[in-house]
């Protein structure tokens, strides 16, 4: 089959490699039907991630058609057209047995792209297949699903659910990527007072604002009268960079909470010398899909604006070029680049 493949920093190339079979009797194997690029791929071809070997097939989402199935695999059949996660679990360790799936000690957590070969191919090898893969509804298109895969997840389990965002609330989003957008459209459903995105690129901005948000800027105005007035009651730090976690801790009000779901690849300061008397809650967390079959019913009723985040669409092979196009997301408006098999 042919894959993209990760040779070192700086080093990816669309290459024929050895088909995968199941190696667990829990495995399953997925035809890859369409995928996409994320923003953790883009940090492990700069260097950022060295857990991730060389020879490593990149990619962690993905929608498909089961092909082959361990003989310890239950809930699935060949034909069966399915999502796979970015996050594999045991479903028998404590952690997934409290839906706590991206802590999975069990041999799960995040594997595709990471630890094995990921889902940039033309095949892909699942593990815990019975507690890792979703079956796609036929009125879900593939396109629609795909996005469910992580993104969706990440915004809700990560920022909405653990900023606790609900009615009545001012909600400030740092950073208009695709996560960020996403949480902008999942915050919506929690009927908050208002959504403010924060973003330096202005098309980014524009997007936030198709996805759900009532207003957006360049850090500026409405950040600085949050910070020297009432201040948000939820503010989501989706821009991986230390200026936006700074930014939020600003914007927060006094007994706030900040939930973090960008991923941050250095250290960050943290202000406790103005925000110890604050009384704010901080949170952090790892994407578990675990709310991804509920996800799936909101986007079958048409509850979530899934289809405006993809702005690209391109066939499987042209896999590099993918990255070069969301790598230059600020030139080209990448957003979510989908790869479709033709």
């Amino acid at each position: 089959m042919r894959a993209l493949v990760y040779h070192g920093p700086g080093q990816i190339s669309w290459d024929t490699v050895p088909d995968p079979a199941t190696q667990e009797a829990t495995d399953a194997v997925v035809r890859v039907d369409a995928t996409t690029v994320c923003g953790s791929d883009l940090r492990i071809v700069r260097g950022d991630l060295p857990e991730v070997k060389p020879g490593t097939v990149l990619g962690h989402e993905a929608v498909g058609e089961v092909v082959e199935v361990g003989r310890d695999v239950h809930g699935l059949l060949p034909g069966h057209e399915v999502i796979v996660p970015s996050v594999s679990a045991c479903g028998h360790c404590q952690a997934c047995r409290e839906r706590r799936h991206g802590q999975c000690r069990g041999g799960g957590g995040r594997l595709l792209g990471n630890r094995i070969d990921g889902t940039q191919a033309e095949f892909v090898r699942v593990p815990f297949a019975d507690h890792s893969v979703h079956r796609r509804p036929p009125d879900v298109p593939p396109d629609r699903a795909l996005l469910l895969a992580e993104v969706f997840p990440a915004a809700y389990e990560v920022g909405v659910r653990n900023g606790d965002v609900g009615p009545g609330d001012t909600v400030v989003v740092v950073g208009a990527g695709p996560v960020g957008l996403a949480t902008v459209a999942v915050a919506r459903l929690c009927s908050p007072r208002r959504i403010i995105a924060v973003d330096l690129s202005e098309a980014r901005l524009g997007a936030a604002v198709r996805m759900g948000a009532d207003a957006a800027e360049v850090p500026g105005r409405m950040i600085a009268e949050l910070s020297e007035g009432p201040g948000a009651d939820v503010v989501v730090e989706a821009s991986g960079e230390p200026e936006g976690f700074v930014l939020c801790t600003q914007a927060v009000r006094a007994g706030g909470r900040i939930a973090v779901i960008g991923t941050h690849g250095g250290p960050v300061t943290l202000h406790l010398e103005s925000l110890g008397r604050k009384n704010v809650t901080i949170s952090t967390g790892q994407v578990d899909t675990s709310s991804l079959p509920w996800l799936l019913e909101l986007v079958r009723f048409e509850r979530l604006p899934v289809d405006r985040l993809v702005t690209h669409t391109l066939g499987l092979d042209r896999m590099e070029h993918a990255y070069e196009i969301f790598a230059q997301g600020a030139a080209t408006g990448a957003l979510k680049v989908v790869l479709r098999r033709e």
